[in-house]
């Protein structure tokens, strides 16, 4: 493992709370299957949206990025569910930069419902250019990016949303 690195568990994480972004999302009915619960396939919408957002907080817009012509292709997604979401439900959804390479990086998120954890995961990321191919993060932003991931490594895990 190199210093731009450290993978690890989504649930286990250190992290401080500054470097977390969380979004609100109420459950609609047509994200419910027959048993009434949130579908699983739901999940990486939510991580996408609180994705994007935490880019605007914390970095900068993805549309930049985009007009760069740099798209952050999705290479794997872990979800673990810890519990069921309903209909209506309020969930709270929590997520920070994990990790940078000089060619990917690593999100990870939690989502909560009344301090409940519903579920939690990971999501890692290729940097492509407009035709798909692979290039690395422009030394610029992958600086950047490294500082808000090795500040959060000296803290401790996030409190519950």
């Amino acid at each position: 493992m190199t210093s731009e690195e450290a993978p690890g568990p989504a649930t286990s994480h250190p992290l401080p709370e500054t470097h977390f972004t969380t979004i609100r999302h109420r459950v609609a009915f047509y994200e419910t299957d027959a048993m009434g619960i949130v579908h699983h396939a739901n999940y990486p919408r939510f991580f996408e949206e609180a994705r994007v957002r935490w880019l605007d907080e914390h970095d900068q817009s993805y549309s930049v990025y985009l007009n760069r012509g740099i798209h952050f292709a999705v290479t794997r997604c872990e979800v673990d569910y810890h519990q069921s979401a309903r209909f209506d439900d309020a969930l709270a959804v929590k997520t920070a930069l994990d990790w940078v390479r000089g060619a990917s990086l690593r999100m990870i998120y939690f989502v909560e419902c009344d301090g409940r954890l519903i579920a939690s995961g990971a999501t890692e990321h290729a940097a492509v250019d407009d035709s798909g191919r692979v290039r690395r993060i422009p030394r610029e932003d992958r600086t950047r990016l490294l500082t808000l991931a090795r500040d959060q490594r000296r803290s401790k895990r996030p409190s519950t949303i």
